[in-house]
């Protein structure tokens, strides 16, 4: 990809739809997240996924429980969980009772045991029991989307940018993207970040946004990467994004109106939105594929 050129048409389109954007080259816009990626790297030297695990299968399992719910909540689940199902022959065979009872505290816990029994069963049926370890592989599986399985990958040493909510939103905030697509998003910032940083990366605007990037009290006055994000001026709601949380507010009351649909018949992936926000955990989704729309709201991607 050549980063000058994909970074000046992506600046031409967001001047067209987003008011307010500065103009900005492809190598200016490159430089300046390869500076923002450096400061957060000094503040996160070595980020680590939150999500407990000791395996790249119990990873996999995680990030699944991890939609719609929160990494601590998933946390408290998965010791116990771990400990009384090993392997994907183990969730292929469980009870689905059972295993419902044992995630129920994470939500959705009946479209989750679908995902999770349904991917457990292909990767003993296709993968001889191991976790794939290519992206086209791994969004086969049930619950797994583009996002998921860059964590799983991760996991493996393979470089990708997960793209959560928080990223998502820095992203658009730093104006390192004019996109609000998911998959876009990951482009435009493979585009502008060294391949070797992909997971750090993701991790460390995931902490940061935690932290210091909150959605409704970013606190830029004291942000460290302030002189480097156009999104300082406006105290963190740029209007490039007024447009877009508009959209999200209007749709809450559909997707919220949904949720108390999410216990219906559902095999497909799972994540996304819930009340307008997309999920709270890792990797929390845009829209899963087959799961009633109380579940996420809208596919993952």
């Amino acid at each position: 990809m050549h980063v000058g050129a994909a970074g000046g048409g992506l600046v031409r389109r967001a001047g067209r739809r987003n008011s307010g954007l500065a103009p900005e080259t492809g190598a200016a816009r490159t430089r300046r997240a390869r500076a923002i990626a450096r400061r957060l790297a000094r503040r996160y030297p070595h980020p680590e996924i939150p999500l407990h695990h000791s395996s790249p299968f119990q990873l996999l399992i995680a990030t699944i429980l991890s939609a719609q719910s929160t990494d601590a909540q998933v946390n408290l689940v998965t010791p116990g969980l771990f400990q009384r199902y090993r392997t994907p022959a183990d969730f292929a065979n469980a009870r689905r009772e059972e295993l419902e009872q044992a995630i129920h505290s994470t939500g959705f816990f009946r479209a989750k045991t679908r995902a999770i029994q349904n991917a457990s069963r292909m990767l003993v049926e296709r993968f001889g029991g191991e976790v794939p370890r290519t992206l086209e592989e791994l969004v086969q599986l049930d619950g797994v989307g583009r996002k998921t399985a860059n964590v799983v990958l991760c996991k493996f040493g393979v470089p990708g940018i997960v793209v959560d909510t928080h990223v998502r939103r820095l992203s658009r905030r730093m104006a390192l993207t004019a996109h609000d697509d998911p998959d876009k998003i990951e482009q435009d910032l493979m585009a502008v970040i060294p391949r070797a940083d992909w997971c750090a990366f993701s991790l460390r605007l995931i902490y940061f946004g935690r932290e210091v990037c909150d959605a409704r009290r970013p606190q830029c006055p004291s942000c460290q990467v302030r002189d480097l994000c156009p999104s300082a001026r406006y105290g963190g709601f740029p209007p490039w994004m007024a447009a877009h949380r508009a959209g999200r507010n209007g749709r809450a009351g559909r997707a919220g109106a949904g949720l108390a649909r999410a216990a219906g018949p559902a095999s497909g992936r799972i994540a996304g939105r819930a009340s307008g926000r997309i999920g709270r955990g890792l990797t929390a989704e845009r829209r899963p594929r087959g799961v009633p729309s109380g579940a996420s709201g809208r596919r993952e991607r």
